[in-house]
Formats: C-alpha cells, sequence, structure tokens
C-alpha cells in the first residue's frame, strides 16, 4: 500500500456525532471550555473530555490554560476548511432542500472561521475577481490593494504570516466562493472595526448595520 497522508484517522475523529457538534461551535473562531462545548453538544463534561483529548491528541484542536480554565479551537485554518468543505459535502449527499443554514442572517453574513462567508462574503469576492482586484492565481493586484487601503487594509498592517494572502473558499450556503486568508481575516476585522457590521454574541452570524451595509455595497461597487 502506497503511504500517504491518514485520512482515515483523521476522519474518523471528526465522524463522532458529538465530536461534530463541538467542532461546528467552534468555527466561529472562538475559544471554547469543556462545559461549554458539552453543553452544545448536549453530553457531559466528562463525555466531552474525553472527546476533546482525542481531538487535541489528533490536533485538530488546540488548548490553552488560562487561570483555572483549559480554552479549546480548532487547530487553525486547514481544519476549518475541511469541516466547510465537509458541511457541503454532507449538504450535498442529503435530500433535494434548500442548502446550508435556514437561517436567513446565517445565510445573509457569518463568520468562516476568521472570514466574511454567506451573501455578502461571495458579494465581496465575486467583485475582487470581476474588478481586477485579485489576480488569476489570488494574488492582491495593485489595483487590489488600492481598493482594500481604502478600508483600512494594507500590506503593512498585515500580519506575518505563512498562511496566503488571498484563498478561495467554497461557501456552505451559496455554493460559490467567498474570500479567505489573511486578506480575508483583515477584511472581517476592518468591517467590525468601522462599525459596518458586528458579530452577534454566541452566534456565526455578522449583522450589518443599514449605514454599513450601504457603505459595505458601495465599497465593493
Amino acid at each position: 500500500m502506497t503511504e500517504g497522508p491518514d485520512i482515515a484517522r483523521v476522519a474518523a475523529l471528526v465522524a463522532d456525532p458529538a465530536r461534530g457538534a463541538m467542532l461546528l461551535a467552534l468555527m466561529d473562531g472562538r475559544a471554547l471550555t469543556a462545559t461549554e462545548l458539552s453543553g452544545l453538544a448536549g453530553i457531559t463534561k466528562q463525555t466531552a473530555s474525553s472527546h476533546l483529548a482525542k481531538l487535541v491528541d489528533g490536533e485538530v484542536l488546540m488548548v490553552e490554560a488560562q487561570g483555572r480554565h483549559r480554552y479549546f479551537r480548532l487547530a487553525g485554518t486547514p481544519v476549518a476548511a475541511l469541516l466547510e468543505a465537509l458541511m457541503v459535502f454532507s449538504a450535498d449527499r442529503a435530500p433535494p432542500v434548500r442548502t446550508g443554514p435556514k437561517e436567513p442572517a446565517l445565510r445573509k453574513a457569518r463568520v468562516c472561521y476568521d472570514h466574511l462567508a454567506g451573501e455578502m462574503g461571495v458579494a465581496l469576492y465575486d467583485r475582487a475577481v470581476e474588478a481586477g482586484w485579485l489576480s488569476a492565481d489570488l494574488g492582491v493586484t495593485d489595483k487590489g490593494w488600492s481598493k482594500f487601503s481604502t478600508i483600512g487594509v494594507t500590506p503593512e498592517d498585515l500580519p506575518r504570516s505563512n498562511r496566503p494572502h488571498c484563498r478561495a473558499c467554497l461557501d456552505w450556503s451559496q455554493r460559490r466562493h467567498h474570500l479567505a486568508g489573511v486578506v480575508g481575516k483583515a477584511t472581517l476585522d476592518r468591517l467590525f472595526a468601522l462599525s459596518w457590521a458586528r458579530r452577534l454574541p454566541s452566534s456565526r452570524v455578522v449583522a450589518f448595520t443599514p449605514e454599513g451595509e450601504r457603505r459595505f455595497r458601495e465599497w465593493i461597487g
């Protein structure tokens, strides 16, 4: 047998329903305790702790101790991308119903780990490609930097990272791409900083104000 990535091990880690529920709860980029995750998954804290230990050991989750508490978060953007892809795949295997989340607010705009997803995220990506903000290999063009800089996203201010500046992430509800990567994260951060939108507490929903949505749509043209 040819050696390669151990996809069976990773698949087994995310296949359990309780572990899957906890992983999806972390898709908004937050770090949560075992107690919080057990409640979201509908299992006991003891059972959750056992599942979380396996996920940390399998490098799907990372854990950080702060005082008496231990906080769990996704181990990085590759894990988030895997989960988003699985949501797309799982919905496609389901009976022919409307894909993605049922809540209109989640379909319109939500956090996908650390970047904007939903209708608004897809609109941003489509415009960036159409208007030449991105090159064919998803590099940011001079025109793109000129446009992103108008909301405060500049190459000088981006953190040093091994992540690509831009990456196309297949949107769960829209079945089209939205903008991920360092620029995608920085853009969402600026939308919050400009008060065009805010994250609803304990939710993946990104809620735009009427004025914020108007300015966002003017910005993307």
